[in-house]
């Protein structure tokens, strides 16, 4: 199941995140993120206070997925040219939508993006979008399997570290 964050799921999400880097040290890089900075524990505690952090849990309680889903669009997502006009607060957008390593491969973030879509459409969104690294080949293959449209790519100074290519993806809800 998917549902609302509480303080008690930090741990766990950190250790999500933890395991995401872990993995890249190893060779699989499908992110532009750096230990330490984001993101992290406290990254997701800001989530959980201003209400937009979700889980994906198992039955006994174990966390696979971790997202972000609010309606902050980055400044860059100004330079991007969307073809579903949309108001801003009728904008859902996904952040760090995140999978366990070890759980990947079992339809979770299918089923996080499902979560996303009908929680943004409750909230009265009529578009999601969101932005993902160009180097990050599941997500970049993922998204329009579900239906995203390719908006466009542009330069980030993502969090103030980094430059990157951020590929940015719609949908009409």
């Amino acid at each position: 199941m998917v549902r609302k964050a509480n303080a008690a799921d930090l741990p766990g999400i950190g250790a999500i995140y933890e395991a995401i880097f872990d993995r890249e040290e190893r060779g699989t890089v499908y992110t532009n993120w750096l230990r330490g900075t984001y993101p992290t524990e406290d990254s997701a505690r800001q989530a959980l206070e201003a209400g937009t952090l979700y889980v994906g849990e198992e039955e006994d309680g174990t966390l696979w997925g971790v997202v972000n889903l609010n309606g902050v669009q980055l400044p860059e997502y100004g330079k991007i040219p969307w073809s579903i006009p949309a108001e801003e607060d009728a904008v859902g957008v996904i952040h760090t939508l995140c999978i366990h390593p070890g759980q990947s491969g079992k339809g979770y973030a299918k089923r996080m993006v499902a979560f996303c879509e009908e929680t943004a459409q409750a909230q009265g969104k009529t578009v999601i979008r969101l932005d993902t690294w160009e180097g990050n080949l599941p997500a970049n293959h993922l998204y329009p399997s579900l239906g995203y449209r390719f908006a466009g790519a542009t330069k980030f100074f993502f969090q103030e570290y980094i430059e990157e290519t951020l590929n940015c993806y719609e949908k009409k809800l």
